[in-house]
């Protein structure tokens, strides 16, 4: 028999806070197979937290936490200046309050995705990559370190000897280099949901990404993800799904 391509979807999830209420996550847990769950730092609070852990359940969608840098008001989307050593900590600290919560309605973490600029840093930095893949390991071994395929995130897992998943997006763009372009920038999300569907389908079976300036460059990616903070976040979810089923991917958990 040929070999079936299966790739993971996974979204970012969780991150409402207090009054302010952010995503879909409801229809979003119904169409993914993996929950990157905001942890209080940069998205996310207690009740929201269990909330979310209670519809993953519901949805059977594994629970991963989502620790990011202590940046409310940014959303978790500032570059910090952190020694290491309290990167270490931040992230412990925030798998450990997501485990809990997840434990109270017996479930079990299965990976670990950093968030925002935490993410886009340890992509580039390998101190900041071992730190949290450091974090990791020492709260379980058996977790999956989700980042950025072929980042520095990638050789860090290796060396704690973690489990690692390359990432890819569907709903951004990527830069010749293979980082993606900052949100800063005009044009760095892709909110088309059918070309978000093009691009997960090129992604899983060509291996490959066409980048802002038009080239194609190569990408192994283990799991897809969907932001869950844009309002078409639900309409990619399904668009993306409905393409990868229909090009004979299996979707499935890490």
């Amino acid at each position: 028999m040929p070999n079936i391509r299966k790739v993971d979807l996974n979204a970012d999830v969780g991150e409402s806070f207090g009054a302010w209420k952010l995503g879909a996550d409801g229809t979003l847990l119904s169409v993914v197979t993996s929950a990157n769950i905001a942890c209080g730092f940069h998205a996310g609070d207690p009740s929201v937290m269990e909330a979310t852990v209670r519809q993953a359940v519901a949805h059977g969608v594994a629970v991963g936490a989502h620790p990011g840098y202590p940046d409310l008001a940014g959303f978790g989307r500032r570059a910090m200046e952190i020694p290491v050593d309290e990167v270490v900590s931040i992230v412990l600290y925030q798998i450990g309050a997501l485990n809990a919560l997840a434990r109270a309605h017996d479930a079990k973490l299965s990976h670990v995705k950093p968030h925002g600029a935490l993410y886009n840093d340890a992509a580039k930095d390998e101190s900041l990559a071992a730190a949290v893949a450091t974090a990791i390991a020492r709260f379980d071994r058996g977790l999956t370190f989700v980042g950025l395929a072929g980042s520095a995130m990638k050789d860090a897992a290796r060396n704690a000897g973690l489990r690692f998943a390359g990432e890819a997006f569907c709903d951004r763009v990527y830069r010749g280099d293979g980082t993606l372009a900052p949100r800063a920038e005009g044009g760095a999300m892709q909110l088309d949901p059918d070309a978000a569907a093009r691009q997960a389908t090129d992604i899983v079976v060509r291996r490959k990404v066409s980048t802002a300036s038009g080239e194609e460059i190569d990408v192994e990616a283990d799991t897809l993800c969907i932001h869950g903070d844009t309002a078409q976040a639900p309409a990619i979810a399904c668009a993306v799904r409905e393409a990868l089923l229909r090009a004979h991917v299996a979707i499935v958990a890490l």
